[in-house]
């Protein structure tokens, strides 16, 4: 958990679950609330003009998002959408700044958390420059074997479908799919 349940709680976070598919907030929404994620996965994302969907983040239980909005008047850049039912933790902007004031400690706790996605941003935007399919996914699934818990080799579960992948790093599915298997085979006859 980014910030401890409890003193979300103790400071008026609410409990409020969302159904598959169900959207909790879209692009261009104004930024109201604190968001951690108790149970489930959220997946932010956008759609390009032809349709196509570009998915900038996919996090789980314990992950925040939309945070970072609520230090300016921006609205949300992405859609948030449950991808599987949700239980979620909702905190009033003005009940968080107040949360962060009488509790210094959490502005470091949360500095180092948006600085970490901020980095992944990085990481993930040279690599999606690159033309390079196997580059691309590589550097998608260091990153999140790096942030898994497990260190034992061979322990990472690949936590994306074909699909998630294809639309993390912007390619087509079809590409994913042929660039894995390749990158298999090249592996496994080393």
């Amino acid at each position: 958990m980014i910030i401890d349940e409890n003193l979300l709680l103790e400071n008026g976070a609410v409990y409020r679950n969302y159904s598959a598919k169900e959207i909790i907030y879209l692009s261009g929404d104004t930024a109201h609330y604190y968001f951690q994620i108790v149970e489930g996965i959220v997946e932010l994302n956008n759609y390009h003009e032809d349709g196509k969907e570009f998915t900038q983040n996919i996090l789980s239980d314990g992950q925040s998002f939309g945070e970072s909005l609520l230090f300016s008047d921006k609205k949300y850049p992405t859609n948030a959408i449950a991808r599987t039912d949700c239980k979620i933790l909702k905190l009033r902007k003005s009940d968080f700044l107040k949360m962060l004031v009488e509790n210094k400690n959490l502005i470091v706790t949360l500095f180092k958390h948006l600085s970490d996605r901020l980095f992944n941003k990085y990481i993930m935007l040279f690599s999606n420059s690159s033309l390079d399919p196997v580059s691309k996914i590589k550097s998608l699934l260091d990153y999140h074997k790096e942030g898994s818990m497990s260190r034992k080799k061979y322990s990472f579960k690949v936590p994306f479908t074909r699909q998630q992948i294809a639309n993390l790093t912007g390619m087509w599915v079809e590409t994913v799919i042929r660039t894995i298997k390749k990158w298999s085979r090249k592996t496994l006859s080393k």
